[in-house]
């Protein structure tokens, strides 16, 4: 499996032009964070194998993405809030876990059954978040039912996994595939591994989930609509993407991100410059209902929906479209859409026949 190191990403890839752009956007950068609080929290609920259950959501302030240090995707801008210097301390990250749970405490009813917790970067990765901390971590939540991670393929094996499952928690890993197709994940979204890679981490996955006793799994981030495709042609690649990770033994969960427009990216470039739009919650709806039938779960949950930097429609409709949106995430039945329509419905259809990378975005 490929091993992270910006100058073997960078040399021979085509990525040192698109890395060079990302460095000079992310410089511009001013904002400082604080290594003892989380950059987000929050209870919500989730879709998992076991059905329908509370979250809690835990967003680490870490030191940050390696690769997003290197210049990294174009569409993300989280390392934007990570720490300065690189690293945060193992007292710091366990006093950002207690500050999540007094939220939770003053917040929830009861102990949320799924913690999720990401860190704008690679949550397995040892530099973000030490052995340590994982550990200490997972004894924390060790009588929850279930816990997700986030982290790119390179760092995902079954011994770290084993943290977790060893305590007899259901562990699914998540995984920034964006695409299942890796001209795409090179040239629009610019990152540098492969779908093989996503495999093997799904391999992983697997051989954890045969020597635990608990369940191991992982869940499949895809992209919808990134830099450079038409609408079309990102409704095609996300139908065909979604299709191909339900494929894939131990990838249980598919969840697709709409793009939004983040500071400090070169989306956010594109956008200033009127050669960017997010795509329609039409779409998000359309690729929902041609893969209702895949052997997965299949969720959406778009960020800034009805925004003009989200996801979104003519923005009479884009609440009622979000909401049929996050109905099919609970009960995977494409029949809720039936119940959302709207005049712009047509537009959206004249763009799906019309619109071309070489003419986009061909309606605001």
């Amino acid at each position: 499996m490929s091993k992270p190191s910006p100058d073997a990403y960078e040399q021979g890839r085509g990525m040192d032009a698109h890395n060079a752009v990302m460095r000079d956007i992310r410089a511009e950068r001013s904002e400082t964070y604080d290594p003892t609080e989380p950059t987000r929290v929050w209870i919500d609920e989730d879709n998992t194998p076991d059905g329908v259950v509370n979250s809690l959501t835990i967003i680490l302030n870490t030191g940050g993405c390696r690769w997003a240090r290197a210049g990294g995707c174009t569409m993300c801008g989280y390392v934007a809030e990570s720490v300065e210097g690189g690293s945060v301390a193992h007292e710091d990250l366990m006093s950002q876990i207690d500050a999540c749970l007094d939220h939770e405490a003053e917040n929830a009813e009861a102990p949320a059954e799924l913690i999720k917790i990401y860190t704008s970067g690679s949550f397995l990765d040892e530099r973000e978040v030490p052995a340590e901390t994982r550990r200490a971590i997972a004894e924390t939540f060790a009588d929850r039912d279930r816990i997700v991670v986030e982290s790119l393929p390179d760092f995902v094996d079954r011994e770290k996994i084993g943290d977790f499952a060893d305590h007899g928690i259901a562990t699914d890993v998540a995984v920034g595939l964006e695409t299942a197709t890796d001209r795409v994940r090179r040239d629009c979204v610019n990152k540098y591994f492969d779908f093989a890679d996503f495999e093997d981490a799904c391999g992983e996955a697997a051989a954890a989930d045969a020597t635990f006793d608990a369940d191991v799994g992982i869940k499949a981030y895809l992209l919808l609509k990134p830099p450079f495709l038409a609408e079309p042609e990102a409704a095609a690649d996300m139908i065909d993407s979604i299709r191909r990770c339900a494929a894939v033994e131990g990838c249980h969960t598919v969840s697709m991100n709409p793009t939004n427009v983040q500071r400090y990216t070169m989306v956010d470039e594109l956008f200033f410059e009127g050669g960017y739009r997010p795509p329609w919650l039409w779409s998000v709806a359309h690729v929902l209902e041609e893969t209702a039938d895949v052997d997965a779960i299949v969720v959406s949950d778009p960020v800034g929906h009805g925004s003009d930097r989200g996801a979104h429609n003519c923005g009479e409709c884009d609440d009622r479209v979000q909401t049929a949106i996050k109905d099919f995430d609970r009960r995977q039945d494409p029949s809720v859409f039936e119940q959302a329509s709207c005049e712009c419905e047509a537009t959206w259809e004249l763009v799906m026949d019309e619109e071309t990378s070489y003419n986009m975005p061909l309606a605001r």
